[in-house]
């Protein structure tokens, strides 16, 4: 689960979740026996973005510089029987609210040797 949070200003934050309902939702997750692994990531100010050019060349800038609502605040990886379950534990996240969203996405499964 990828946990995007509002891009929001400190006038919407009051509308986003608090540290103690993240606390609540990860005991939740390892009292049901689901969780494998997962990280908050640092504000976004303390990003930076590496692209490399067609000619090897390498660009570092500070920053996402994305134009968007929402960012990526970190992830949880969770091991579930099926995409319902996924969901269900997705819409109980804190961070599906207040304006924020969770993406759910299956790890991908690459053939050893490859």
């Amino acid at each position: 689960m990828l946990l995007y949070m509002s891009a929001a200003t400190d006038a919407q934050a009051e509308d986003q979740c608090t540290f103690e309902d993240w606390i609540r939702y990860e005991r939740e997750m390892k009292d049901a026996g689901i969780w494998v692994s997962g990280h908050p990531l640092q504000d976004l100010t303390t990003c930076t973005s590496v692209r490399v050019g067609a000619d090897g060349e390498r660009t570092i800038t500070d920053g996402p510089f994305v134009e968007a609502r929402e960012v990526l605040g970190g992830y949880d990886i969770i091991d579930v029987p099926d995409l319902d379950a996924a969901l269900e534990w997705a819409a109980r996240s804190p961070g599906a609210t207040g304006g924020a969203s969770v993406q759910v996405r299956p790890i991908a499964e690459i053939p050893v040797g490859v």
